[in-house]
Order: C-alpha cells, then sequence, then structure tokens
C-alpha cells in the first residue's frame, strides 16, 4: 500500500518541534513539563487518528512488521494501568503480600476491602502518563517516518538538537571556569546520557553518506576526501566534535565510557557484519576514536574524567549501598513491584540512616524498574529493547542500503550506550531521554522494514 504523506505534514512538524523542545526545559523533568510533553504527544496521536478515520492517511507496513515490539509496550501500559486498579483485599494478599500489609496498616483501625498493587497512587498515575505517551511517540515515529526525507529529517533534528545542547553547555562552562557542563539539564549524567544519543545518530548518519567503493586508489580517495571536506559532511563532523567537547566537559564517568564502548562494540559489529567493509569506514571509526578521544579529549579534560574515574571509591560513593537497599526492596515486591513511580516514598524503609544523602531515585534503572514493577514489568521492558536491538542487528547484517544500515547503527549504539550507562544512573526517568530512546528503537525497526521491496 502507498503510504500518503500529505495530509500528516503538519503533524510531522510538530512531532520534530517536541524533538527539539524536550531536553530544554530541564529535560522536561518538572511536573509542568512533562505534562506539556504528555499533552503534546497525546495531541498529535488524536491528530492522526481523526485523519485516519476519515480515511486522509493509511496504515504503514512498518507498524505491522514492528508487531512484536508493540505488543510488548501494550502489555507495559495495561500493566502498569493496572497497577492502579483496586483489588480485594483477600487478592492483594496473595499477590502482593507486602502491599497488602502497607495498605492495612494505613487504613488501621479499619480494613479497607480494596487497595491497589501501588503504594503511591498518584507516583503511579504520573508514570502511567508518561508510559502512555513514550510508547505512542514510538508508534507515531513508526507512523510518520514513512519516507527517506522525513528518515534523514528526524535524525537531523535530533543532531541539531544535540550540537545546540553541545554549544550552550561548552559555552558555560568554558567561561565559569572548572563548572561541568550540564547543558539546559538540571544533572550532567542525563546531558551526558541525551548527547550520546544525539552522537550515536550523528555517526550512523556519517556512515550512511560513506562511499560504497572497495578497490579505490589513494589518489582517488584523496580526490574524494578533498570533496567532502567542501560537503555538508565536514559540517556534520564538526557537529560531531562540539558534541564530544560538550560530552568530556561533562566530567561524567558513565557518560564517556557508555559512548566509547559503544562505539567500539558497535563498530566491530558493524565490520564484522559487513560482507566488504569500506575503506571509508573503517577510517571514519579510526578518526572518531583517535581525534576526538586523543586529541579534543586530551585538551578539553579527558585526563581530568579519567582521574575521576579512578579516584571513585566506596569512601567517595554510596550508591551501592544504595543498589543493596534497592536489591532488598525488590525481595519485598518481587513479582509486580511496590508500583511505578513509587520508589521515593518506599525506598527511605529500606535505607534509613544508611546513606549520607535522601535518593529519590536508585541510580540503576534496572533495579527501580525492577523494585517498583516487579519481574513482570522488567521483563516487558527488557523484551521491547531486545527485540529492537536484534532488528536493528538484523538490519545490519542484510540491509544493503546505506541510510538502513546507517540508521542501524545509530540506533545499536544509542541502545547500548543507555543500556550502559543506566547501570549507574536513571536516564529512563528523565522525559527527554526517554521520549528520544524511543526514537532509537523506532530507528531498528525502521532500518529492517523500511523499503523492503527496492531494498
Amino acid at each position: 500500500m502507498q503510504y500518503r504523506t500529505d495530509g500528516t505534514r503538519w503533524i510531522f512538524v510538530f512531532y520534530l518541534a517536541l524533538l527539539l523542545w524536550a531536553p530544554v526545559p530541564l529535560g522536561s523533568n518538572r511536573s509542568w513539563a512533562w505534562a506539556l510533553l504528555v499533552l503534546w504527544v497525546l495531541l498529535l496521536a488524536l491528530a492522526w487518528l481523526a485523519g485516519a478515520i476519515r480515511g486522509k492517511h493509511s496504515y504503514p507496513a512498518v507498524l505491522r512488521d514492528a508487531w512484536p515490539v508493540l505488543l510488548c509496550g501494550l502489555l507495559w501500559l495495561g500493566y502498569v494501568w493496572l497497577q492502579l486498579l483496586p483489588l480485594p483485599v483477600w487478592i492483594l494478599q496473595i499477590l502482593s503480600p507486602q502491599a497488602a500489609h502497607w495498605h492495612i496498616a494505613a487504613a488501621a483501625p479499619a480494613t479497607p476491602r480494596a487497595a491497589p498493587l501501588t503504594l503511591d497512587r498518584y507516583a503511579t498515575l504520573e508514570a502511567a502518563c508518561k508510559s502512555t505517551a513514550y510508547l505512542t511517540y514510538f508508534a507515531l515515529s513508526l507512523i510518520l517516518l514513512q519516507t527517506r526525507s522525513r528518515i534523514r529529517l528526524a535524525a537531523y533534528v535530533l543532531i541539531a538538537s544535540g550540537v545546540l545542547q553541545a554549544l550552550y553547555g561548552a559555552l558555560v562552562s568554558l567561561q565559569s571556569a572548572g563548572d561541568v557542563a550540564s547543558g539546559t539539564f538540571a544533572n550532567r549524567n542525563h546531558y551526558a546520557a541525551y548527547l550520546t544519543m544525539c552522537l550515536s545518530v550523528g555517526i550512523g548518519v556519517l556512515i550512511a553518506s560513506l562511499s560504497g567503493e572497495q578497490n579505490q586508489t589513494w589518489r582517488r580517495f584523496v580526490h574524494n576526501l578533498m570533496q567532502w571536506v567542501i560537503t555538508p559532511k565536514m559540517a556534520l563532523r564538526l557537529g560531531l566534535v562540539v558534541m564530544v567537547i560538550a560530552l568530556v566537559l561533562t566530567r561524567s564517568r558513565m557518560g564517556n565510557s557508555s559512548f566509547f564502548s559503544s562505539l567500539l562494540i558497535t563498530g566491530g559489529i558493524g565490520l564484522l557484519l559487513a560482507k566488504r567493509a569500506t575503506r571509508s569506514m573503517v577510517i571514519l571509526l579510526v578518526s572518531l576514536i583517535a581525534i576526538d578521544v586523543f586529541i579534543v579529549g586530551t585538551y578539553f579534560g579527558t585526563k581530568r574524567v579519567v582521574d575521576r574515574i579512578v579516584q571513585t571509591s566506596a569512601e567517595t560513593e554510596d550508591r551501592d549501598e544504595v543498589a543493596g537497599y534497592a536489591v532488598h526492596m525488590w525481595e519485598d515486591y518481587p513479582v509486580f513491584g511496590s508500583g511505578l513511580g513509587s520508589f521515593p516514598l518506599v525506598f527511605p524503609r529500606y535505607s534509613e540512616a544508611g546513606t549520607q544523602v535522601a535518593y529519590t531515585h536508585a541510580h540503576n534503572d534496572y533495579l527501580e524498574f525492577g523494585a517498583e514493577t516487579g519481574v513482570i514489568g522488567l521483563s516487558l521492558l527488557g523484551l521491547m529493547v531486545l527485540t529492537s536491538f536484534a532488528a536493528a542487528l538484523r538490519a545490519q547484517y542484510i540491509r544493503r542500503d546505506p541510510l538502513m544500515r546507517g540508521l542501524s547503527f545509530a540506533s545499536m549504539m544509542g541502545i547500548l550506550a543507555l543500556m550502559i550507562h543506566s547501570s549507574v544512573d536513571f536516564n529512563l526517568q528523565i522525559p527527554a531521554n526517554a521520549l528520544s530512546f524511543m526514537l532509537m528503537l523506532a530507528f531498528a525497526w525502521i532500518s529492517l522494514y523500511h523499503d523492503r521491496a527496492g531494498a
């Protein structure tokens, strides 16, 4: 079926505008900002549905092809909203004895007839609204990015957002000697994670633009290189350099480590799966590591990042203790969790005076989602990520379209980077990062299924 995009032009414009806006108000990590984000996404979805009902829009094939991740996402949403549903107390005592205990204690001396799985109704309602918006944005990405021009435009908008964030963060940091870069985010680590995703897309687009010639002479190579310098590709490369500078200036240990680790891993996968690795791709990957790490990084402070990693110890960090307490919390709510978003309310019972500060997040997305949603919720989220990564991996192997290969590279690198970083931070709790991550997942399925007939 031929997909019609004319009727979705303005929907697509506001879709891209949201991508640019989301990181601006402190990563949309304030009540008014995330509420605006949720409303923005739902209005876009309603606008598209209204047109689809009137026959102005058609359903793209990739929406059907991506059924595994959509199914997991819908099950996840149903599960989160189910945590808000009041259940008879005797059923709650079977499903989650600890949750039933605290609901009964809170209602004493009377015994409630019904209570939900969550221990914090408001927080779970807030998290359920966010989750609905994220999955809707993922579906809109599959629906709207159905032409090569739109795919490129969405990628360039995310790159442009990263460059603007990098310029702002780097300039503020360099003007205030000693200050770390944090852009428009409240936390430098979340800023670093956002830059990493933007860098992943930028590198993917750059790979997509490489020459596919294999046995070219060095004279021909130098000629192509000179042409490359005077084309928009050079501007893209300079944009990547600016983002790397800002990333280093964040002094984020895991932010920098996750970027370079994911680049090495994804680059190795790309070269391994390529039937014939082009000289251009090898040189690009080597230059990214050599130039960015040893030249740009040395001048702007890679040594400081390394020193911070070396100096990290149990005496200076208590995140390992927080992780231990979070594990104990999860043990009390193993299957169904304490309710998505309930961590700030429930966790103090386990940490008591064992940590130096009051933690509202576990600084580990895996443990936090596990404690809040149990094995069921964490499994559904894990399946969404794993199936998407597998789709990108398969696209990297079977697709020969340069744009699709670049897109799959960007998706794999972005997913890997955030998964590595999320082991010591709570990036997926930040709306701007979660929204951008949904685009990374969507890129995986688009790279595999877009225009398969012409591949």
